[in-house]
């Protein structure tokens, strides 16, 4: 079978589907048309994430992004209602929190400085502070810490079907099919792609945001990524004694991060591991990794009961871990929405704002995110960003 289409979206994540809607609402005209591949998202990337928006980046344009969709995620329940219906994605701000020592509280100081330039009301928080905040925290080997209390988390699940429902409702086609590949000749460039099952689509326009997926499809046609999945697990559990306040979104100087969920907790790591797609969580990993740290920064933690846990993929992009976004250089039509390196979840609203306007006018508007072009590789431009969780 050989249909038309105007735009096809390549994952039907977060990412695509805020693409897909920001496109729609903000008046395109045209067939948009997104593959998934994962009928019931059973391993996409975006519910299998921790959930945390956060406006503690050490860069220009990622504070900028996450202050836009920070904005937009308070008003995501009206904004996505379906005949009335109010979409809930359960946004929690109760804030989060960078921990450090002595040695980080200087670099601490100029990222606040920085992020208070754009809006951001961070704070640099004295040991005794922090107290305030998380009563039972170990302090004898912190210095102080970073904190916004308008950051927090949400449900992730929630988002993405919010965005999803939202765009099919105001005209967006989603084919649960998976894409084999990008289709392009000599004389007229970009045409398509192909499915798996041998259906062909043409259109003039084709974004890759199929997140750990995206750069194998990217390389079918010779136009690399420099992205590489890399699992990272969440683990989910109890404690015997519960805790004076709500968490927020705590990050150790070990990088081990912990919130609550409900009445539960979670924690992470970024741990090393060889690329490839995974989606085995261990134990083992929360009993050597985490729970020595949970159990030394907070007493409460030496009494944890494991409950579960996931683990998904990120798309890490290796060269500075920032998102790549925009038209690939090589190859007119072609658009790029990947290599989040795990903030896809609290970028996504700017994303998809920013590639409606560059794909509807030829230019950004609301924010220039042409700092996360693909060209920044060649022309070494890199985003180093401090912040990575």
């Amino acid at each position: 079978m050989q249909k038309k289409t105007d735009i096809i979206i390549i994952g039907g994540g977060v990412i695509g589907s805020s693409v897909a809607f920001n496109l729609l609402n903000d008046g395109y005209n045209g067939e948009i048309t997104v593959f998934e591949k994962d009928t019931i998202y059973e391993f996409s990337s975006t519910p299998r994430s921790a959930g945390g928006i956060r406006q503690l980046f050490t860069t220009a344009i990622n504070i900028q992004i996450s202050r836009y969709s920070l904005k937009k995620y308070k008003s995501f329940p009206e904004d996505m209602a379906i005949n009335g219906e109010r979409t809930e994605i359960y946004f929690k701000q109760r804030g989060y929190l960078f921990l450090a020592k002595n040695e980080t509280m200087n670099q601490l100081k100029k990222q606040m400085e920085l992020q208070r330039k754009y809006g951001v009301p961070s704070d640099l928080l004295t040991k005794q502070e922090l107290l305030t905040v998380i009563p039972e925290l170990t302090i004898n080997d912190l210095e102080g810490g970073l904190y916004c209390k308008e950051d927090g988390y949400l449900d992730p699940y929630s988002v993405m079907q919010g965005y999803a429902k939202k765009a099919k409702q105001l005209g967006a086609t989603y084919i649960y099919e998976e894409v084999d590949t990008i289709l392009q000749d000599d004389k007229q460039g970009l045409t398509g792609v192909r499915l798996a099952n041998g259906d062909v689509y043409h259109a003039p326009i084709v974004i890759n945001s199929a997140g750990p997926w995206a750069p194998a499809l990217s390389d079918k046609i010779y136009l690399p990524l420099p992205i590489v999945p890399l699992k990272r697990q969440i683990i989910q559990f109890d404690i015997a004694e519960p805790l004076t306040n709500e968490l927020p979104l705590t990050v150790d100087p070990t990088g081990v991060y912990f919130r609550h969920e409900g009445k539960q907790l979670l924690s992470g790591f970024s741990e090393k591991v060889k690329p490839g797609i995974d989606f085995a969580w261990k134990r083992s990993f929360f009993m050597e990794q985490l729970w020595p740290i949970l159990a030394h920064r907070i007493n409460n933690f030496e009494r944890a009961k494991i409950n579960g846990g996931w683990a998904g993929m990120y798309s890490y992009n290796t060269k500075d871990q920032n998102a790549i976004i925009g038209e690939h250089p090589k190859l007119k039509g072609y658009y790029i929405a990947c290599g989040f390196s795990g903030h896809g979840m609290q970028q996504a609203p700017a994303v998809g704002k920013g590639l409606s306007e560059l794909i509807r006018t030829g230019r950004y508007e609301t924010l220039d995110l042409s700092p996360l072009c693909f060209e920044r590789f060649s022309e070494n431009r890199l985003l180093i960003e401090g912040a990575i969780v």
